[in-house]
């Protein structure tokens, strides 16, 4: 069994089983007396977030809490929250749940002091600067899923509805202060979520490593995490009770997004798009997408996916031996291994390709990549065609 545990990289996370009963302590050392709990919609009925509400009343704990947040969180989703936010005078925020729920919180956190709109903060050219940092609110992150790791972020991906378009939504301070990781909340998670999360936090992981540029340490992190995931994802989907195997992808979707800081690609990129144009869940658009990413950029990481494999001790060389691998544990978790199955076709593919060649995620792929074959990535993982790619 994994021993309770305190660190602080890259913030302070209070890791191990039970950890939630610290809510109030954490709440104190932040300077937050009337939190906003954030939480999706999905979760709010759930014994998780009533067992820890519960926490908050027996602490005496002035709270409200903002449930209107999609799985892929809106402009509006936030919005919202703030009004919440400021009609009551709350001064922080307690963003509990997945992504989504982690995402919205850490941006309303951000915008509820400020006079600009949204938008006005996405992460283009320096617009951060444009936040009044003195006015954005602490951060309280209480993951329950092992995916996003938005939890370790300075960043939102927020949708906006009106573009149709997933945008990224920056500033230092939206990191958490503190992070109560418990992976007893994670246990009544599906196993068709357990394993879509859990592929995302690998996507995190593989891209980062994948991103050109020197950033050893990102690599460091990403390249165990990656080795985690490999070995513990299957024993949490197989058996969900199991705290051993859902402590570890806690600490391992951590890790994945503290790499990605070097940079994502091009399977987010479209991943991105699809969330925002079908409502598709991120993880199982990323692990769906994975394979074609890997194909298409195989001829610049052949040596990297080389060393990766001899770290996870696996058969085959480059970047077919990890596709394969890859290919392997989608097979194994029960994950679709074309977009045709979630019902994406491809007659959308030209929007798609330049939609994602505008993704912020796009400039630090493996390789340069234009619309064109981004375009071009989609129409493989519709149809299923990874030769397509090489």
């Amino acid at each position: 069994m994994l021993p309770n545990a305190n660190w602080n990289y890259p913030t302070t996370i209070w890791f191990g089983n039970g950890r939630i009963k610290a809510l109030p302590e954490a709440l104190i050392a932040l300077g937050i007396r009337k939190p906003l709990f954030v939480t999706d919609e999905g979760l709010a009925a759930l014994a998780i977030v009533k067992d820890s509400l519960a926490i908050l009343d027996q602490a005496g704990i002035d709270y409200q809490c903002y449930t209107d947040v999609q799985g892929n969180p809106t402009g509006a989703n936030v919005d919202g929250g703030v009004a919440l936010f400021r009609r009551d005078a709350h001064d922080g925020v307690i963003a509990f749940g997945g992504g989504s729920a982690l995402d919205a919180g850490k941006a309303i956190a951000l915008l509820a002091g400020q006079q600009r709109p949204l938008w006005d903060f996405e992460d283009v050219d320096d617009n951060w600067t444009r936040v009044d940092a003195s006015a954005v609110a602490p951060v309280l992150a209480v993951p329950t899923t092992a995916g996003t790791g938005s939890e370790v972020g300075r960043a939102a991906v927020i949708l906006d509805q009106q573009a149709q378009r997933k945008k990224i939504i920056f500033h230092p301070k939206m990191l958490p202060g503190i992070i109560i990781s418990d992976p007893q909340l994670s246990l009544g998670l599906p196993a068709n979520i357990t394993a879509w999360t859990g592929i995302d936090a690998m996507v995190h992981a593989v891209e980062a490593y994948c991103a050109p540029g020197f950033h050893p340490m990102a690599d460091g992190i990403a390249i165990e995490a990656i080795r985690m995931i490999s070995r513990y994802l299957p024993q949490a989907v197989a058996d969900g009770s199991n705290l051993e195997a859902r402590g570890q992808m806690l600490v391992a979707a951590s890790m994945g997004a503290t790499a990605f800081q070097k940079g994502l690609g091009s399977v987010h990129s479209v991943s991105h798009v699809l969330g925002a144009l079908y409502n598709l869940h991120h993880g199982l658009a990323n692990a769906i997408i994975l394979p074609y990413g890997l194909a298409q950029n195989a001829a610049v990481i052949e040596q990297r996916m080389d060393y990766l494999l001899r770290v996870l001790e696996l058969p085959g060389k480059g970047t077919r031996g990890f596709i394969d691998f890859v290919l392997s544990l989608r097979e194994q978790l029960a994950i679709p291994h074309t977009l045709a199955e979630v019902d994406i076709s491809d007659q959308r593919a030209g929007e798609i390709g330049r939609l994602a060649f505008a993704d912020p995620s796009t400039p630090s792929n493996a390789k340069p990549v234009d619309a064109k074959e981004l375009e071009q990535l989609f129409i493989a993982a519709v149809h299923g065609k990874l030769e397509s790619l090489r």
